[in-house]
């Protein structure tokens, strides 16, 4: 070779020139088809592993969290730990409801005046009746009087009695009270003077009572139209 030449290794490469536009300017080379493709394939790899490695790290976590013993600070888990060797017991047994006591005390035992049995069986009524005089309590007004006889006219017997009862206790004389109380409630109830009504109050009344009235007029007419229509006519 001549002696202004130089000898290139035989494993390099010599690279292509880049092509030039028309205007004087080089362009850059364009990355090749398979150099794209490894590169795709590197990210896809990439991202498929990231998935995977926290896909696992959750299943271990989740997994972990309920191997794990139950925490010993919650009081009802503690309550109901069984300890090897043992039965088990509710909350609400003897023994932690009376930690002190022994067990012969707890144990349930029959009373000894439930064993001696009797045909003697002591009944005591406890229902309290109140008589209430209508007419002869001078104390209430006359109006307040024919109101209470109005609204309760069953509970008054031939003799113009208030009969009031009670049993809902075990004591005759809370049922006694409770009766008394009745009586109470009844005259505040009559005493209550009614609301006059306002004017608006007074003509939405009477518009209620107008249309309801009409409404009875036209289902007559309808049911005499429909008798009419059943008639047979006679020639």
């Amino acid at each position: 070779m001549s002696a202004g030449c130089t000898r290139l290794p035989s494993t390099a490469k010599v690279a292509s020139p880049e092509p030039e536009k028309p205007g004087g300017t080089q362009v850059p080379a364009q990355p090749r088809l398979a150099d794209r493709r490894k590169s795709e394939h590197r990210k896809r790899s990439w991202e498929v592993n990231m998935a995977t490695a926290w896909g696992l790290r959750w299943g271990l976590s989740r997994t972990g969290m309920l191997l794990l013993a139950p925490p010993a600070r919650c009081a009802r888990r503690a309550l109901h730990r069984q300890v090897d060797g043992t039965t088990f017991q509710s909350i609400y047994s003897l023994d932690k409801l009376y930690p002190e006591s022994k067990g012969a005390d707890t144990a349930w035992k029959v009373p000894e005046h439930a064993k001696q049995a009797s045909s003697y069986i002591p009944l005591v009524n406890s229902k309290a009746e109140v008589r209430f005089h209508l007419a002869s309590a001078d104390w209430i007004e006359e109006p307040v009087r024919q109101k209470i006889a109005l609204t309760h006219k069953n509970k008054i017997n031939k003799a113009g009695e208030l009969v009031l009862t009670s049993e809902s206790s075990r004591y005759q004389f809370r049922n006694l009270a409770e009766c008394l109380q009745k009586i109470r409630d009844m005259i505040a109830e009559a005493s209550q003077v009614p609301k006059e009504p306002s004017k608006e109050d007074a003509r939405l009344q009477r518009l209620r009572i107008e249309k309801m009235n009409r409404e009875r007029l036209r289902q007559k007419r309808l049911n005499s139209a429909l008798k009419t229509s059943r008639r047979m006519t006679m020639d």
